[in-house]
């Protein structure tokens, strides 16, 4: 029976490998100036599709025993959450991987990888995924709609339709049509059956990403669908029961061009999972298509307008459009500023944070709602960097823990990961002695960096999460909730719970070079990812507590409705309105007359109390009352920082 279950999965692996290849040609065909979503999209092969045989280079016996013995020598010594999944899941990777390595010589190329592949997958990590040589990078394969759930018990409607409806033969399937099944098995069913193959720890989270996977699924990170099309079963808004057919299609939505990746100077400092980034911006191709041609025209970002506030509902152009949007929102309780952090895929924190203060400064001081719902993460620095403008307190970063083994002990101590990893080395070192299985938590992003600029919006602030909330999303809900920020509104049980600091072979290879775990490229065009520094919260009730597999828990549950799904969401918001207007409201205003000036206009609202530091020492303290108050300096200051106060609670903190 075992021989007859290898055999079979070899098969299905061979055709795998083929179907592939034939991609691939399809692929290149393709590649030419952009006209247009219609002219990127191709067939998506199915699985055991047949298809003109490639002759394929296959590896080494000696090539695959390096990959293996690769595998087996990162997770071993470097892999974060080791400890984690081996408790969690009851798995042993590492002894997995050891027997593959006695059957590599026996095996069909392809059943390798998949094997390999399973093995990975299993650690329920999007940050640790294995790339074998046939995946298509930056390619999607989709169906031209999204599956979303509302309720509790969940029910599953069509959310939208790509605008080219050519692929759905029925007037009839729109919308608001609701699920009932998906090839045949019940929609509830469907998902919790891709569920199984997520890299999701928690269930509901596994389940967020699976439905988002029956319609949208990177070719990088997984096999293309077993199936040549979908058959949806559906009930209308007639009432009436029907079914349609709807074929696969691949498209190639691209990196946006303000986004990082694992060539840039900041790659060591990345917390996202790179397949949900992919298909966050298939997102963008199918179902706003213009602004992603427009952002495909231009190599860097369009200048924008810099005027004052714009009517409730436009969004405000700016220069990271791919990762934040803002603009002021009308909700039941009143007009609220509505920023969206769609992702923190960003080459370069600063000029990030610097456009998202000028988005601030055209919005309303009323209050604020942050949406983090489906954020991938990108950048760790941007993520914590940006806590700092929505309060007056000392923001405290997230933390992070290396895994203390031989491994990590050598590249702490090697000469070109001094910069990086320095502050790790001598609790690394103790732990030979001490038997500590993880290096002290230290932060990421420096904590003077996360305080470098102060409050920038004074009003009260609620952000939102979802199960889809991931990796550097994690971190900043996590400093949100932790550093009282605001009300933290939970879509879901908690966030994705990616808790992790993300490594390509280009990072693990320049860390370990010169040391006696060097590693070399692996063969065939082979790649990875791997959680290298595991995140504990910094502060709070919940200091030291992990987030992976926990995610981050808000003060207040949401459970969408239909009419959120269809209307733009409009219930949520009156939601985080309501909250927001039960929220003390407080100014402060700072207008100097000149840099270095002796006089500053201060105006504000509920404080009554200023406390002055000029350049870092305390210089004065007076009452106020509401209103315009003008303070009279010592010339020639450089730095000035007010702290206003009401009852003897900071409320506001602004620095010039």
């Amino acid at each position: 029976m075992a021989d007859g279950a290898d055999f079979r999965k070899a098969q299905k692996g061979k055709a795998l490998q083929e179907a592939y290849w034939a991609q691939a040609r399809r692929r290149t065909a393709r590649r030419r100036a952009d006209r247009g979503v219609a002219r990127i999209e191709a067939r998506a092969p199915a699985r055991g599709a047949a298809s003109p045989r490639r002759p394929v280079l296959e590896l080494s016996e000696s090539d695959r025993l390096q990959i293996v013995n690769s595998l087996i020598a990162l997770l071993g010594g470097l892999y974060a959450h080791l400890p984690l999944k081996r408790a969690m899941y009851a798995i042993d990777p590492l002894q997995r991987l050891r027997l593959l390595a006695r059957r590599t010589a026996d095996m069909e190329e392809s059943a390798f990888h998949h094997e390999l592949e399973g093995i990975i997958t299993r650690l329920r990590d999007a940050h640790t995924r294995y790339v074998g040589p046939a995946r298509l990078q930056d390619s999607i394969a989709r169906l031209p709609f999204l599956v979303e759930a509302y309720g509790d018990p969940p029910r599953y409607i069509v959310s939208r339709v790509a605008s080219n409806r050519s692929l759905i033969r029925d007037g009839h399937f729109a919308p608001g049509v609701e699920l009932l099944w998906w090839n045949g098995v019940p929609i509830d069913r469907a998902v919790d059956v891709y569920a199984e193959y997520e890299t999701r720890g928690r269930p509901d989270s596994r389940r967020a990403r699976a439905l988002e996977s029956l319609t949208l699924r990177s070719l990088q990170y997984g096999p293309p669908p077993d199936e040549h099309w979908v058959v949806v079963g559906y009930r209308g808004e007639d009432q009436i029961e029907r079914e349609v057919k709807i074929p696969w299609r691949v498209i190639e939505p691209g990196r946006a061009p303000t986004a990082g990746g694992a060539k840039i100077a900041s790659a060591h400092r990345y917390a996202m999972d790179p397949a949900r980034e992919s298909t966050r911006r298939a997102k963008k191709l199918l179902f706003a298509p213009t602004k992603w041609r427009a952002e495909r025209r231009s190599i860097a970002p369009a200048p924008t307008k810099r005027g004052g506030r714009v009517p409730a509902g436009t969004w405000i152009p700016n220069d990271f459009e791919d990762s934040v949007g803002a603009k002021s929102m009308r909700t039941s309780s009143g007009v609220f500023a509505y920023l969206r952090l769609w992702s923190f895929d960003v080459a370069d924190d600063q000029p990030y944070i610097e456009e998202v203060i000028r988005l601030l400064g055209r919005l309303p001081d009323t209050g604020l709602i942050i949406d983090l719902r489906a954020n991938p993460g990108g950048l760790i620095w941007a993520a914590e960097r940006l806590l700092q403008l929505f309060c007056p307190q000392q923001i405290f970063p997230t933390r992070f823990s290396l895994l203390a083994t031989p491994l990590t002990r050598a590249m702490a101590g090697a000469r070109q990961n001094r910069a990086e990893l320095e502050p790790w080395q001598p609790s690394l070192e103790d732990a030979v002695a001490t038997g500590e299985p993880y290096s002290l938590p230290l932060p990421i992003t420096p904590p003077e960096r996360c305080n470098d600029i102060g409050q920038v919006y004074g009003g009260p602030v609620v952000a939102v999460v979802d199960a889809n909330t991931y990796s550097a999303g994690d971190l900043f809900a996590a400093g949100f909730y932790d550093n009282g920020l605001g009300i933290l509104v939970t879509v879901g049980e908690a966030t994705g719970a990616g808790g992790a600091n993300v490594w390509w072979p280009d990072q693990v290879q320049e860390a370990l070079l010169g040391t006696e775990f060097e590693q070399r490229r692996l063969p065939g065009n082979v790649a990875y990812s791997i959680a290298v520094r595991r995140a504990t919260r910094g502060t709070g009730e919940a200091a030291g507590a992990p987030i992976e597999d926990v995610g981050v828990r808000g003060h207040r549950p949401y459970v969408m409705t239909k009419e959120d799904l269809l209307g733009h969401n409009q219930g949520l918001l009156d939601f985080c309105g309501s909250l927001i207007a039960g929220a003390p409201l407080s100014r402060l205003k700072v207008e100097p007359t000149s840099p270095g000036a002796a006089r500053v206009r201060v105006t504000t609202l509920a404080v009554d109390r200023l406390d002055l530091y000029i350049d870092g020492r305390p210089a004065d303290s007076r009452p106020v009352t509401d209103g315009r108050n003008t303070i009279e300096l010592r010339s020639g200051w450089h730095e000035l920082e007010l702290r206003g106060y009401h009852a003897d609670q900071m409320r506001q903190r602004r620095r010039l």
